[in-house]
């Protein structure tokens, strides 16, 4: 028989919060960490409407999560939140030279994904940045999170919209 304390509801967020300075100011951090698992995705875009920047997260590593960029992430964020400032992060970035790491992809006809590849898929889906980090080496770790804070605080402009209008003189 189970009791109430000794049951537990997977969670499809894990929140933090965090104090930070960014360029001199004083900014206070909330990240939820959505999860990517196929049986949340009707609840994750409950929490789009609050969001100011999103980070799509792949692994430099991994061709099928840089595939779900396209396939899956950026489609879901247009469609919930147009408008919202995204940042293209490619994570593992320690592992991009690794040597095990490069065999073992090989093995399996892959290959870690480049820059190049990754940014020209962030010009493609329209990212305010590209940037790549480790969370092993923390390696370029700040830098995503002040480059998410500076794309909330200093937006781009939006684009103006093309004329559809036509003047016969």
């Amino acid at each position: 028989m189970h009791s109430p304390e000794n049951t537990s509801l997977p969670c499809p967020f894990d929140n933090y919060t965090a104090s930070v300075m960014v360029d001199g100011r004083p900014i206070s951090l909330g990240l939820w960490d959505t999860a990517g698992q196929e049986d949340y995705d009707r609840l994750r875009p409950l929490s789009y409407p609050q969001t100011d920047v999103f980070l799509i997260c792949f692994s430099i590593v991994s061709p099928p999560s840089f595939d779900n960029v396209k396939a899956k992430w950026y489609p879901e964020i247009e469609h919930h939140a147009p408008n919202v400032p995204i940042i293209l992060v490619g994570t593992k970035l320690d592992l991009r030279d690794d040597p095990a790491t490069a065999e073992s992809l090989r093995q399996r006809k892959m290959e870690p994904v480049s820059y190049e590849q990754a940014l020209a898929v962030a010009k493609e889906i329209r990212a305010h940045k590209y940037l790549e980090c480790s969370a092993l080496t923390q390696r370029n770790l700040k830098s995503v999170f002040d480059e998410a804070i500076r794309a909330v605080l200093n937006p781009r402009p939006a684009a103006k919209p093309k004329s559809k209008k036509c003047t016969i003189l």
